[in-house]
């Protein structure tokens, strides 16, 4: 049984001293980790030797490989969560709120291939170990709740017609994530042209274009 008392002199210099910071440098590997090699391949020892901390530390912090792989998961859905409410939308006319909520979709998924990976991996496992995190099912009720406010001014304003925002949230998120989980596939049959930074604006106008196509009242 291991002790539970974290392993100090593995730690170096003040190290010690900074608890956030070192799960936060753990969490960092362990995400690299998790989306190369999935959770029954990524290895305890692997993720230790690239910390600044020892395994003892981990499972301190996170009990096991699983209690990592969770809170892996939880930090990746709060990244993107904590993006969107930077992006302070309330104070935007509904229409433009919508779009910039698109757009940072499309980019956070663009730029963090890792955290689609970390979804297909948590897919494979049937979403079990997400059904175990009551964060990750708070953080994502938030992103419905913020797509409801917009929705609902947009109404207000004329200019969206009844949609569900869980539909419109699917929606947006499959657009943004299918850009990156089948890039592989997609570029090796048709070649890379959607994947240059042209490609890439080109196809964030147009899927920005696709969502408020879907949201706006038709005009006269």
């Amino acid at each position: 049984m291991l002790d539970q008392q974290p392993d100090k002199s593995a730690a170096r210099g003040g190290w010690k001293q900074d608890p956030a910071g070192v799960q936060a440098n753990i969490i960092s590997v362990a995400t690299a980790e998790f989306a190369q090699n999935g959770l029954s391949g990524a290895r305890m020892d692997d993720i230790a030797a690239k910390t600044r901390t020892s395994k003892r530390m981990i499972y301190y912090y996170f009990g096991d490989k699983d209690g990592l792989y969770r809170r892996v998961l939880e930090e990746a859905y709060r990244k993107v969560r904590d993006g969107e409410q930077k992006l302070d939308l309330d104070h935007l006319p509904p229409v433009e709120a919508l779009s910039r909520l698109v757009e940072f979709t499309f980019d956070h998924h663009s730029r963090n291939p890792d955290f689609i990976r970390l979804v297909m991996i948590e897919n494979i496992h049937h979403g079990a170990y997400m059904a175990q995190s009551p964060v990750i099912r708070e953080l994502n009720a938030g992103a419905i709740r913020n797509l409801e406010e917009i929705c609902r001014r947009g109404r207000e304003a004329g200019r969206f017609r009844a949609v569900e925002p869980v539909e419109l949230h699917w929606h947006i998120s499959a657009l943004s994530f299918f850009n990156v989980s089948n890039r592989a596939t997609f570029s090796g049959i048709f070649g890379e042209e959607l994947f240059t930074r042209s490609g890439q604006d080109m196809l964030k106008r147009h899927v920005v274009d696709l969502v408020l196509r879907y949201v706006l009242k038709a005009g006269p």
